[in-house]
């Protein structure tokens, strides 16, 4: 079902009513989605400050109060621990298993964080008539993981995640301006071209996501992907994370537009 009309309370509502369990993209489109990390307060501090040295990979959206799962600003009367289609809970940085309701799990100390999206600037993209492939082709966006070295902050270091469109050779240049008016999603471009140069081996196998088709004349473009955390977590293994799914976002109540400059 087509989901781009839909308001996002609405949405929301299917998927703490468990109906949607599926990513996210090109749901509800012109709001803002959100990736999520949830860690407890002893990891907070350096989490936070990991966000702030890397701000391309984490631009933050709302940080909660310790303990609270209800979301302060970003959208009204959303829980955190529930109105998310997929979770991850890693513990030591081991992937444990994908849930879609984590609310039996929290803990009082819990701390979470949202984090900008690219799937955000993808309804911008559209409007300027430069295509999203994954969209077009009903999948989820593809991710890597680069070997490009996170800026590290106490106990949290790791490689960027990235994740990758298909651009036509002669939009690139439009497509990094239409997304670097919106720096709290990611913003413009980290690298357009060669894959191997931020060590992706092969472009047709994503760490995360769905491989989607590259025409001829198209240029793969990379963006930072909020799915960075959880290489960082896989790399520093706190006692316990839980993040979204890849691709699998928070939908807010906010505006694309609004976190334009």
């Amino acid at each position: 079902m087509n989901y781009s009309d839909w308001s996002p309370k609405d949405v929301r509502k299917l998927i703490r009513d468990g109906k949607i369990d599926y990513h996210t993209s090109g749901m509800c489109s012109g709001y803002a989605q959100a990736n999520l990390v949830i860690l407890p307060y002893s990891d907070a501090y350096d989490f936070l400050l990991f966000t702030q040295r890397n701000p391309k990979s984490c631009p933050i959206l709302e940080v909660g109060d310790v303990g609270s799962k209800i979301i302060k600003s970003m959208a009204d009367g959303a829980d955190v621990s529930r109105d998310i289609p997929k979770y991850r809970i890693y513990k030591k940085g081991i992937l444990q298993k994908e849930v879609t309701d984590v609310s039996e799990l929290w803990q009082e100390d819990f701390v979470y964080f949202l984090i900008g999206c690219s799937f955000s600037f993808e309804s911008e993209l559209l409007a300027s008539d430069i295509p999203v492939r994954h969209i077009e082709e009903n999948k989820n966006v593809p991710m890597f993981i680069t070997n490009i070295d996170c800026v590290p902050a106490g106990k949290f270091h790791g490689k960027m995640v990235v994740s990758m469109r298909p651009i036509p050779s002669s939009l690139v240049a439009k497509a990094s301006a239409v997304t670097a008016q919106m720096p709290r999603v990611h913003g413009s471009p980290i690298h357009v071209g060669n894959p191997e140069a931020i060590g992706i081996k092969d472009i047709s196998k994503p760490d995360f996501g769905d491989s989607v088709t590259i025409n001829d004349g198209e240029i793969p473009v990379f963006w930072c992907c909020g799915v960075t955390p959880q290489s960082v977590v896989m790399s520093s293994k706190p006692e316990i994370a839980v993040t979204h799914a890849p691709g699998h976002m928070f939908i807010t109540d906010v505006k694309n537009t609004s976190l334009k400059y």
